[in-house]
């Protein structure tokens, strides 16, 4: 790439160690150097008691929706683990949240019928609201929403409302990484780190547990937040950051974009 507009550009990414990969990637190309420092892990929940209880009996379910590449990977393993298989979901409508759920499950061969243009829980109800032809028609249907066990309920809550019924089911938990070095991280917020991404609410939430703080402005003071989406801004400003950049579109790519964007601007 002939333009570098992030050379000289330290980025710390906080997502998982596993997903930071292609982020990183993507900042590299444009110039940045980057520094993964996740404050989240995913693991299998406590228990998977709901979650069998619901692949035990998936023929009772109208529609499956996925919030997360993680939602999918943990619900197909633990569906194998059960003796079944995708074919099992053919009678089931299925919503993926974000182009990345989507093209996951089609990796999976698992077929989706509505991906949302907001992939946020008021844009995904307005897309399943206007794909079954009204709200009237959401009456009745069940609904099974696996993620992670800590979710924001507005999706839930405004289905119920419609008068579906919902079961969400804790499929993984994204918890504090063991080990983790809190002089390494905040020497590097103080000193290199430029820019800090945020891919996820829990990415926040554990960075202020970290530091056993409300108020993450103190901290990153001077340093510039981009965050993945609205839910993630939400977050951050909610622990007393300003967010400097966040992309149209919830993917990767363009976090990585905006960011680029954004210092060329500078």
């Amino acid at each position: 790439m002939s333009v570098q507009p992030l050379q000289g550009i330290t980025v710390v990414i906080t997502r998982a160690a596993s997903q930071a990969a292609e982020l990183s990637t993507l900042l590299e190309s444009y110039g940045a150097k980057v520094i993964v420092c996740p404050t989240i892990e995913i693991r299998e929940p406590e228990s998977f008691e709901l979650l069998d209880e619901a692949l035990d009996h998936l023929y009772g379910y109208d529609w499956l929706i996925f919030t997360s590449t993680n939602g999918v990977d943990f619900f197909l393993r633990r569906l194998t683990n059960r003796g079944l298989t995708v074919a099992d979901l053919d009678e089931i409508k299925v919503c993926a949240i974000g182009q990345r759920t989507a093209e996951k499950l089609h990796d999976a061969q698992v077929h989706v019928d509505v991906v949302p243009s907001q992939s946020t829980g008021e844009g995904v109800f307005a897309s399943l609201t206007e794909f079954v032809g009204g709200k009237e028609h959401l009456h009745g249907l069940n609904v099974l929403l696996p993620r992670a066990a800590v979710g924001r309920d507005y999706l839930p809550k405004a289905l119920e409302d419609a008068g579906a019924r919902v079961d969400v089911v804790t499929t993984y938990q994204t918890v504090l990484p063991e080990n983790f070095d809190r002089g390494r991280l905040s020497a590097m917020l103080a000193g290199s780190g430029d820019c800090v991404a945020f891919t996820s609410p829990s990415t926040v939430r554990n960075l202020a547990k970290l530091f056993d703080t409300h108020d993450l402005g103190k901290i990153l003071g001077g340093v510039v937040i981009a965050c993945i989406g609205p839910i993630t801004a939400a977050a951050a400003s909610e622990y007393g950051l300003r967010v400097d950049i966040e992309p149209g579109q919830q993917t990767v790519q363009d976090l990585a974009r905006a960011i680029a964007d954004y210092y060329l601007r500078q």
